[in-house]
């Protein structure tokens, strides 16, 4: 099979199309993999060692591992938003969970899936979209933002449980059994989009924004009753949460047990997706990306300290301390990527549109402040830094902020809702101090100035509604 190539820098130089640079030979397929509440320190390939993750550590071995990719924001819906607008925690629309009609994009915007659609791709998102209910009309739907298919929950609460009673096929609600484990239905309809699409010779973006292993803790049951031999002494918890009105979300007995079992299953099926694009022979062209949306959480009977979730990482979802933000980050590319390259490159969700225009040879939209890492992938040294990357959560006055300045990061906690708040920014270098742990904010007023000055810059008000 023809491997996808690329011009030279000095060829590109003297060719153009409308404009735009053109690049020789297929497209590149693109699967995106984002979980949903999962710590750095859940994988293997980041240290994990009470839970094997082989087929995830396999996107690490056969690919790149990233050190600094940060999320979104620490809470889903906002970093799905960031994700898909290109824009950062300061600008974009959505800052906090809330009531899912506003938390619909912009469809005046160039979102990520419409750029993958302007050049020419079949698109289709499976999983928690977390912008809004699926089956309605308008902004909220995934299909008026680009995408040709999705498949997957109704709306964000309702993902709160994988025993749904109906799930969401291209805006039409289709009842379930009681009893149907949502999730497996859910990646089959991704395998069946990619298979689809290869034999169709279509190049294709495929969104698999999963659940797992967002609460409950809920995992096939023949893996469970598994992982409760394993971990008996846990059999007296019980993990409990709830989801949308009317909703079925089971207890968990043992979830401990049911958290291990869910992840197998989960990297079970990674495997599956690997073995298929080999099968369907687009594997040196399909550019596979893994992440999740914020750092590990502690609902649903879910254990981070047992896990060790976050590692040396301080902090979990809805902080803007490295583990609620700093993200997993997985690339593999073979056509492209040195097997078991690492990267230091700071790179954060809002950098995925820029990427993707620049693979694609589409304009970068507007409203994005992302900078291409394409260049990282590549292994070239053109790779351009950002000044700065900032955060904000939620959308108060009072809201928590975070910036990373190079080897400095700066943390205001201001959100009064919340205890332990004194309003003044830390400081911490990240270099000699991953974990956070002493603040320097005292000694360094130079640094601290400057980033006090950027979190009030880069913040944008949300616009009234």
């Amino acid at each position: 099979m023809a491997k996808f190539r690329i011009f030279s820098s000095l060829f590109l130089t003297f060719v153009s199309f409308s404009g735009i640079q053109a690049h020789a030979g297929k497209p590149t397929n693109v699967i995106y993999i984002l979980a949903d509440d999962l710590g750095k320190g859940d994988l293997g390939c980041y240290g994990q060692k009470k839970l094997k993750t082989p087929n995830i550590d396999r996107l690490a071995n056969e690919g790149m591992l990233f050190s600094s990719h940060y999320s979104g924001n620490t809470v889903c819906s906002p970093s799905r938003a960031v994700l898909m607008t290109g824009q950062h925690p300061g600008h974009v629309h959505c800052r906090g969970n809330g009531h899912e009609p506003t938390l619909a994009l912009d469809p005046k915007m160039v979102t990520l899936p419409r750029i993958f659609k302007n050049a020419g791709y079949a698109t289709g998102a499976f999983g928690k979209w977390g912008l809004g209910h699926t089956n309605e009309k308008g902004a909220q739907n995934p299909l008026t933002h680009g995408f040709d298919h999705f498949s997957g929950w109704k709306s964000q609460a309702i993902a709160h449980t994988y025993y749904p009673t109906s799930m969401v096929r291209d805006g039409k609600e289709i009842p379930l059994e009681k009893g149907t484990f949502i999730h497996d239905l859910i990646m089959e309809d991704a395998f069946s989009f990619i298979e689809r699409n290869v034999k169709q010779k279509m190049p294709f973006f495929c969104y698999i924004p999963t659940a797992v292993p967002h609460a409950a803790m809920h995992a096939p049951k023949e893996l469970h009753e598994k992982w409760r031999k394993v971990y008996p002494e846990f059999d007296d918890r019980i993990g409990r949460y709830g989801a949308g009105p009317g909703e079925p979300c089971p207890d968990v007995q043992n979830p401990i047990a049911g958290y291990a079992a869910m992840m197998e299953n989960f990297d079970n099926q990674i495997g599956q997706l690997l073995e298929l694009v080999s099968k369907l022979g687009v594997d040196e062209n399909t550019l596979i990306l893994f992440t999740s949306d914020n750092g590990t959480h502690s609902e649903g009977g879910h254990d981070p300290k047992f896990w060790d979730s976050n590692g040396p990482l301080r902090g979990i979802k809805r902080d803007l301390y490295e583990g609620g933000i700093n993200a997993p980050f997985l690339a593999r590319w073979p056509s492209h990527i040195k097997s078991g390259s690492k990267s230091d490159h700071i790179s954060a969700f809002w950098d995925m549109v820029a990427t993707i225009a620049d693979l694609t040879d589409q304009p970068i939209p507007k409203q994005s402040d992302g900078i291409s890492f394409l260049p990282t992938l590549k292994g070239t040294t053109s790779q351009k830094k950002h000044d700065y990357l900032y955060f904000e959560h939620p959308q108060t006055k009072d809201h928590d902020r975070a910036v990373r300045l190079g080897k400095w990061k700066g943390i205001l906690r201001g959100w009064k809702k919340w205890n332990n708040r004194t309003g003044k920014i830390e400081l911490y270098d990240l270099s000699k101090d991953p974990g956070e742990s002493k603040d320097l904010a005292d000694a360094n007023p130079e640094i601290l100035a400057k980033i006090k000055k950027i979190m009030e810059e880069a913040h944008t008000p949300l616009a009234k509604k």
